[in-house]
């Protein structure tokens, strides 16, 4: 880990960022009939095992949905929405456009997990199926907006779904107003974007990470270089987090984003083992990722450790692949 390299509260509304505290605001109050406030969770056992306390929030994704959804004016929804999306998020639009009255077309990589692609199904999503890279999910969500002059709710390079997912960040910091540091999991960014623009809005001291697999590792790269990396591939059991940064995100997570702590699939797997035995939750690894990071060496060995007291741990998605996940348990 580097040392911090976020700007205060004023930065964070100055830069002309996608999102503000203020569209982050106006989400909440929009997504407020529609999306129940998540309690805050902690664990003694976990706090004693991590030496700090941690209090756990997240059900981030059907709040960046629905306040996308329900943002539409009716002409623009009459015709539906589109999306691209692994798993969460596609379910997540689904839901929010049934709950519109409107249609959904899921546009899903082959490889997504059963589990996802059947709440998708649930939630009367019309999918459509794509080639695993990003560039074959994004051609194929064009075509069908083409087709049905349907919406796109991009899943995280868009102002709606980042103020949205950032409402997460009012609620923990509501209930626990001491937090210090908040660690998140980053994929396309969307998430730790509006988590990190309403934090630093709020208290322009607080310390905003970043938890990443080393398998899609892309986004701590793009902090080394200073610029978007992208990768040939990836390969992780955090099957949400492979996405790449966008270019609406990028600056956000350049400039408000103090560090980006890497762990292994194995560091995955222990915390997700540690939520259900300690927590009591399920949680997919894409999930448990940001208890990984505070697990870690990489971070113990930091000096946002030391100067760490309270901890936001960011969980989201309970939506796990048991054959995926017991055929890595029994390869370690």
């Amino acid at each position: 880990m580097g040392s911090r390299g976020g700007s205060g509260g004023d930065g964070a509304e100055s830069h002309g960022y996608a999102a503000d505290i203020h569209s982050i605001r106006e989400a909440q109050a929009r997504i407020a009939p529609y999306v129940h406030k998540t309690p805050v969770l902690s664990s003694t056992s976990i706090d004693a095992i991590v030496g700090k306390q941690l209090f756990f929030n997240g059900a981030f994704k059907i709040r960046g949905a629905s306040n996308s959804i329900f943002a539409l004016d009716d002409d623009e929804a009459s015709k539906g929405v589109v999306t691209h999306s692994s798993g969460n998020h596609a379910a997540a639009v689904a839901l929010a456009a049934k709950l519109r009255g409107i249609p959904a077309y899921i546009v899903i990589p082959r490889n997504a997990p059963a589990c996802k692609v059947d709440n998708v199904k649930r939630y009367g999503g019309h999918i459509i199926w794509s080639d695993v890279s990003i560039e074959s999910r994004e051609s194929v969500a064009k075509r069908v907006q083409d087709e049905t002059g349907a919406i796109l709710v991009h899943p995280f390079n868009n102002k709606n779904t980042i103020s949205g997912q950032g409402t997460v960040s009012l609620e923990l910091l509501e209930e626990v107003p001491e937090i210090d540091t908040i660690i998140v999991p980053i994929s396309g960014g969307g998430l730790i974007s509006g988590v990190a623009l309403a934090a630093k809005a709020i208290n322009p001291s607080i310390r905003i990470l970043a938890a990443e697999p080393k398998g899609a590792d892309d986004s701590a790269q793009s902090k080394a270089a200073g610029k978007i990396i992208t990768l040939p591939s990836t390969n992780t059991i955090a099957d949400g987090l492979r996405a790449f940064l966008g270019d609406l995100t990028w600056p956000v997570v350049r400039d408000l984003v103090d560090d980006i702590i890497v762990v292994d699939d194995n560091a995955i797997v222990d915390a997700m083992k540690m939520c259900y035995e300690m927590l009591k939750v399920a949680v997919e690894p894409s999930g448990a990722i940001g208890l990984a990071a505070a697990l870690s060496d990489e971070f113990k060995q930091s000096s946002a450790w030391h100067e760490s007291s309270k901890i936001g741990i960011i969980v989201s998605g309970g939506n796990v692949d048991l054959g995926v996940l017991w055929e890595s348990l029994y390869k370690r």
